[in-house]
């Protein structure tokens, strides 16, 4: 029970840039777990892609509507981003590609939400 209350706590005070931060920790994990899996683990692979693609698709979303507040140029870069993590992502499907330009990606991503010094895949 404490535990649970500590979480609902920290998602209630965690300011957005925070939740993104703690977000693609969460996906770039799961991409390493996956990248570092049994290439038969069809499941483990595919869901840790599709879970990246996701979270992408949805800042792609966001920054494609006329009230996000970032700069345009910023949200111009990260809808081609995703652009590019979606059809990196069908290469790796299909076995063309790996899993770190990704996982690079992901990391870069955490180090701007985390600022300076900060630890790109938080454990």
């Amino acid at each position: 029970m404490g535990l649970q209350a500590y979480q609902q706590t920290a998602q209630r005070t965690e300011s957005p840039r925070a939740l993104e931060y703690r977000l693609f920790g969460q996906v770039t994990r799961a991409l390493i777990a996956a990248s570092q899996a049994d290439p038969k683990d069809f499941a483990t692979r595919i869901d840790a892609l599709g879970w990246n693609r996701q979270v992408w698709s949805t800042l792609a979303g966001s920054c494609a509507d006329e009230s996000n507040g970032l700069p345009v140029q910023m949200r111009a870069s990260i809808i081609s981003l995703s652009l590019f993590v979606s059809r990196h992502t069908s290469e790796i499907m299909k076995g063309d590609e790996d899993f770190e330009t990704l996982i690079d990606i992901n990391k870069m991503m955490m180090q701007g939400l985390g600022g300076p010094g900060t630890e790109a895949v938080p454990a």
